[in-house]
């Protein structure tokens, strides 16, 4: 099935959800970016920041860009004039990096939490007390170059769709109790970034506003 035709298969699955699509792209060629463009997708993932450097600069400007790879404080400054949402914060201190080039771009970038949910050692992210600790902390709140705009979240990469489901389905009751507040004025709970090519259905049902869908669009590397 061709890239159009995977992405209006997918657009008319969100349908009435309230779930966006972001289509990763990395690793694929320019070309095949502009037919997920002409077929409608206006939101990109990235999981290097100099690719999605190069690919910006080569793409139409009404681009969505999301960052959603893990994220290194030196490589910021790269991506801080044009991205448009980081999926991936998991310190202060890469808070702190976003705010100083988003000041210095005169912009205010939006970022989530990437909270930690699976049973893997590779995954990041902060485990639901860090992520309060951080959010409670004076300085967050003094930040004026961001905003956290939500959670994200990579369940286990098994078979077993009820522990994926289970892992979705906690990260939403956080996200839920979060949104209840208190939290400091640069932050809300406004996006749920779960579910990727494998277990997205699952995603949509449990609440995600956003999924990560690269394979499903592109076919398999």
């Amino acid at each position: 099935m061709s890239v159009a035709l995977q992405i209006d298969s997918l657009q008319q699955k969100l349908s009435g959800t309230g779930c966006r699509l972001v289509a990763v792209t990395k690793t694929r060629p320019v070309e095949m970016l502009l037919e997920a463009w002409h077929a409608g997708c206006k939101a990109f993932g990235e999981n290097r920041v100099q690719e999605m450097a190069e690919k910006y600069g080569e793409l139409p400007k009404n681009i969505e860009w999301h960052l959603i790879g893990h994220l290194q404080t030196n490589k910021v400054k790269y991506i801080a004039p044009f991205v448009s949402l980081i999926h991936s914060v998991e310190s202060l201190k890469l808070l702190q990096e976003i705010d100083k080039h988003a000041l210095k771009n005169n912009r205010i970038i939006s970022c989530l939490l990437q909270i930690y949910i699976a049973q893997e050692e590779t995954k990041f992210g902060l485990s639901t007390e860090e992520a309060e600790a951080l959010l409670a902390s004076p300085e967050v709140a003094g930040l004026a170059g961001i905003r956290i705009a939500g959670l994200m979240g990579m369940a286990t990469f098994t078979g077993n769709r009820e522990q994926i489901r289970a892992e979705f389905r906690s990260l939403k009751q956080f996200f839920e109790k979060l949104k209840k507040g208190p939290l400091p004025a640069n932050a809300e709970m406004r996006e749920l970034s779960m579910g990727m090519s494998g277990d997205f259905d699952i995603a949509v049902e449990e609440g995600s506003t956003m999924i990560r869908v690269g394979s499903s669009i592109f076919g398999s590397r």
